[in-house]
């Protein structure tokens, strides 16, 4: 099994021998491997068993960095930058042919993000290289939010673990890019589009659910647990298919479930909460005993767009 640990000098050592190492974010945990080297690239995609037209994220330490990356930074992408990061914020941006194709799967555009993670800042600073880091689980499920979930899944395919605790935002980062002067959002994540528009002004939504994606996570399937998972009014989905289900709810208990298959994603209403939530309830009900879960949407607004998102990608696995 992988060895976990807060320390960064192995995570270092692997990474420069071309090993792959799970990272901390803020929003999951990421598989890390330098992003200049094709083989260690192509170990991730074998790893994950991800599929080579689904594009990878590389991270960087800071917005300076990544014009070694990069052709041109649009001016509401340093905007951008300037305001949100580190955070949960993606851009695709026009690659330096440094980038090897395997890493866009072809695409001129690169995903490029700034994790807000003390630990994994500190890692990429002492880096020559990016790191490529798709999350760090097989690809389509769940994806992880603590050490713990990486090693359950992938902790005999990896050395190491950087620990760096929970995740505080839970769900993968919201991905924009460039249409001309417009501002385009590939994927919902854990920057809003009200957070996006108050310094940007308004933006299109454009999400991709085809087998050719223009960035990550955008797969009709994703996120899914190895359960069938149904989305809808809850309370009819109980009386469908009964008790025994396994249920994820918004911020209501349903008196008929038992506890041990029952999560509550926030009984205060807090999206945010919602969000650093619903991985790991996702994964605690699909280790039940259940033969299903029923899961109902929460308020389409804010961080609720997003994990509205990731529910109907998983329902549709």
């Amino acid at each position: 099994m992988a060895t976990i640990s807060s320390d960064i000098h192995p995570a270092i050592s692997f990474l420069q021998s071309g090993e792959l190492v799970a990272i901390p974010t803020e929003t999951v945990y990421g598989l890390a491997g330098n992003a200049l080297r094709g083989d260690t690239v192509a170990k991730i995609f074998s790893v994950k068993d991800r599929p080579f037209f689904d594009p990878l994220i590389i991270h960087v330490p800071d917005f300076v960095s990544i014009q070694q990356w990069t052709l041109s930074v649009p001016d509401k992408a340093k905007i951008l930058a300037k305001q949100f990061w580190p955070g949960p914020l993606t851009l695709l941006l026009p690659r330096n042919n440094v980038i090897p194709d395997l890493v866009t799967s072809g695409l001129e555009t690169v995903g490029i993000r700034c994790p807000d993670h003390l630990l994994t800042r500190q890692l990429l600073r002492a880096l020559p290289f990016p790191l490529a880091a798709p999350s760090a689980n097989p690809f389509g499920y769940i994806s992880p939010t603590t050490p713990t979930h990486v090693q359950d899944q992938l902790g005999t395919k990896i050395p190491y673990i950087l620990d760096g605790g929970e995740c505080k935002v839970g769900i993968e980062s919201t991905i924009v890019g460039f249409d001309g002067s417009q501002l385009v959002v590939y994927r919902l994540g854990g920057l809003s589009l009200e957070k996006l528009e108050d310094v940007i002004g308004p933006v299109e939504v454009r999400l991709n659910t085809s087998s050719n994606p223009v960035a990550p996570g955008l797969l009709h399937s994703h996120y899914a647990p190895r359960k069938r998972l149904l989305l809808g009014n809850l309370d009819a989905l109980i009386a469908e298919h009964g008790s025994s289900a396994a249920v994820l709810a918004y911020k209501t208990k349903r008196n008929l479930v038992d506890d041990t298959r029952q999560r509550i994603l926030t009984p205060s209403g807090n999206l945010a909460e919602a969000a650093q939530n619903l991985f790991g309830m996702l994964r605690a009900l699909d280790q039940t005993d259940a033969p299903i879960i029923l899961a109902e949407p929460v308020p389409e607004f804010d961080l609720g767009r997003a994990i509205n998102d990731r529910l109907r990608r998983a329902a549709a696995g």
